[in-house]
């Protein structure tokens, strides 16, 4: 799945360059967003990240491009890789700026990890219309 963000002055650090907190609490929620719809009424807390690897800073006005892949299924975790493209103001090409692996874990309501589903959810041309 891809989602975009676009970086504003307010993501800035003191160099004016994107601040790292906060493609780390996109890459977590948009991971997250992913993982909850490919995995419909399960409770999905963040397990951890891997290898957070910031590969190239990024301008003010950078339209980011957040690529994220299932990778691994366990019996009560999942896997997604997070690959984010910068797309700078002026750019005619997008470049990796940051790489990671994010994992998940299904819970039930009193924090105790559960089994995933066995079957992930049905591709979008499946579904039927209300």
């Amino acid at each position: 799945m891809n989602t975009y963000q676009i970086v504003r002055t307010e993501h800035l650090n003191h160099f004016k360059k994107l601040f790292g907190g906060y493609m780390l609490l996109w890459v977590d929620e948009f991971a997250w967003l992913t993982a909850s719809r490919d995995f419909p009424g399960c409770s999905l807390v963040t397990r951890s990240m891997d290898k957070i690897d910031f590969t190239c800073p990024v301008e003010s006005g950078s339209i980011l491009r957040f690529n994220i892949m299932p990778e691994s299924t366990g019996n009560t975790s999942v896997v997604y890789s997070v690959n984010v493209f910068a797309d700078a103001p002026g750019a005619e090409d997008e470049k990796l700026v940051f790489t990671n692996k994010v994992t998940f874990v299904n819970v039930d309501k009193s924090g105790k990890t559960v089994p995933l589903p066995e079957k992930l959810r049905p591709l979008r041309s499946e579904l039927t219309n209300c």
